[in-house]
């Protein structure tokens, strides 16, 4: 997308003051604006990461309608997701803060919907955190499995879970230029980590599987026996790698020029995952040299098993060390965007302890404590993983039920709006409103999908509690809104409802 605006006009949009923008929202600006437009596009390709989630999930995949759903539900999510994300970034232009979504879901709808949509975007982000920093762990223990025997039990596995966490804390307390550095250098590395493992999975192996195989093998190891059913479940692979790319709004604040390349960056960091992302399922698929054997791998990662089965250990492990590194950039970027989202949203009063959560560090203009709390709660979030198989997809599903929800909440307000919405200097014309109810249908579907059941017969152990963690959060933002809905506010428009200086306290 080269052009800041898909209306009619040729006009190109005038620059604007985007720290006079931010107070004419009613915001005193804190952060430092040092993220250019690739930055912000690639803070959102980090976190959508198709080395992270295709990799993660592939093993779901594999059960969950195999080959077949996972190439032709790729094609089809993405698109869909693609309507989500154009969406999404024609209400981030009229509203470039980093409160983003609850921001617009307030200013379009009023106070609670902003309530909720906040909580419904904290416990998508934070659920992304333990999601990815998790399969990171994961795909770390199949290394060192691979390496030196190590047997990574879910213990281990926890332990290097913390400590990748600790490490996405300690960078993001610099400041937001080494963020965007990693970031920059984050897309480069995804894109060539895509075109490596490809290359050698087509090049090395003397067998790969027929063009059928690939694109109509229909697999299905969950227990259930609607087709139909287990189809629907296998599109959370794409669904959940597709996620995260409000991160350049949530960004924006801290991003020249925001209400054009914050729009732009959602859009670009989907389209090109959407490509990236295809031509990895298909390198991986293509390569398969044993299906049962893939499922069944002692490493517990299955894609390593390809790598394995194609290249052998030495290459497999070469391999697995551009996943690992590419799903660490992931887990940094979004720590970043949470961090800011939990900033913006005590900014407004909404968290318990928001005068602690809100300060930014004098020195590196960064949230410090925001920081700290944010991988704390991903840490927690993750704990289910120490006593049950499954929680893993759980806290996936937990990432897509939260968060996809929180993008189209602003959507569905927006077009509620009608004319009474002013769009941003980035804005889809005359596509606004078909692109935007595509958006909204798509979210409503995918809300209930993953909520159900991924495994029968259901037990303790097998059920999807992504259910039960919306509810709690949902009962818990229901709760707190009786206490702090006095204090809990968003400035208008001019910024006459109150100062906002306190946001400036200090923290070293």
């Amino acid at each position: 997308m080269s052009r800041a605006t898909w209306s009619s006009s040729r006009v190109p949009a005038p620059r604007q003051d985007e720290e006079q923008r931010l107070r004419e929202l009613g915001y005193q600006p804190v952060l430092a604006r040092r993220m250019g437009g690739f930055g912000n596009f690639a803070i959102s390709f980090s976190v959508i990461s198709v080395l992270s989630g295709c990799m993660t999930l592939y093993g779901f995949g594999m059960t969950t309608g195999g080959p077949a759903v996972m190439l032709w539900g790729w094609a089809g999510v993405g698109l869909l997701v693609l309507c989500v994300g154009l969406a999404l970034a024609e209400v981030t232009s009229a509203y470039p803060t980093s409160g983003a979504l609850y921001y617009m879901a307030d200013r379009l709808g009023g106070r609670r919907w902003g309530w909720y949509t906040g909580w419904l975007n904290l416990l998508g982000l934070l659920g992304a955190i333990a999601g990815i920093d998790y399969g990171a762990a994961l795909f770390t223990g199949a290394f060192l499995n691979l390496r030196f025997g190590f047997e990574p039990t879910p213990g281990k596995t926890f332990l290097i879970f913390l400590c990748i966490l600790l490490a996405h804390a300690l960078l993001n307390l610099c400041n937001v230029r080494l963020v965007s550095l990693l970031n920059s250098v984050s897309v480069w590395w995804h894109l060539a980590g895509v075109a490596v493992i490809v290359g050698a999975l087509a090049a090395v192996p003397d067998h790969h599987q027929s063009i059928g195989d690939v694109l109509a093998r229909y697999e299905n190891g969950t227990g259930w026996d609607n087709p139909l059913y287990v189809t629907a479940l296998g599109l959370l692979l794409a669904q959940y790698t597709f996620s995260g790319y409000d991160a350049s709004a949530h960004l924006s604040e801290e991003t020249s020029h925001a209400s054009v390349t914050a729009a732009r960056g959602i859009v670009r960091a989907v389209w090109a995952s959407w490509i990236a992302g295809f031509v990895l399922l298909a390198g991986l698929t293509f390569a398969i040299q044993d299906y049962a054997g893939t499922l069944a791998t002692d490493t517990g990662v299955p894609p390593a098993q390809i790598m394995i089965d194609a290249v052998g250990e030495s290459g497999a492990a070469a391999l697995l060390l551009i996943v690992i590194v590419a799903q660490l950039f992931c887990g940094n970027a979004e720590t970043a965007a949470a961090s800011r989202m939990v900033f913006a949203f005590s900014r407004d009063n909404a968290l318990p302890g928001s005068a602690l959560w809100r300060r930014v560090s004098s020195r590196t203009q960064v949230p410090v404590p925001a920081v700290w709390l944010s991988v704390g709660l991903a840490a927690l979030t993750a704990l289910p993983s120490l006593y049950s198989a499954t929680a893993y997809t759980a806290v996936t599903a937990i990432n897509v039920i939260g968060i996809t929800p929180a993008y189209a909440i602003p959507i569905l307000l927006r077009l509620r709006a009608g004319d009474r919405f002013r769009p941003g200097p980035w804005n889809l014309g005359r596509w606004s409103r078909p692109i935007g109810w595509t958006a909204v249908a798509w979210v409503a579907f995918v809300t209930v999908l993953f909520c159900l059941p991924q495994a029968s017969p259901v037990t303790v152990r097998s059920m999807n509690y992504a259910s039960l963690a919306l509810a709690a959060v949902l009962a818990l933002a229901t709760v707190w809104w009786f206490v702090a809905r006095r204090s809990y506010s968003t400035p208008r428009a001019d910024g006459s409802d109150r100062e906002q200086a306190e946001g400036t306290e200090g923290v070293g």
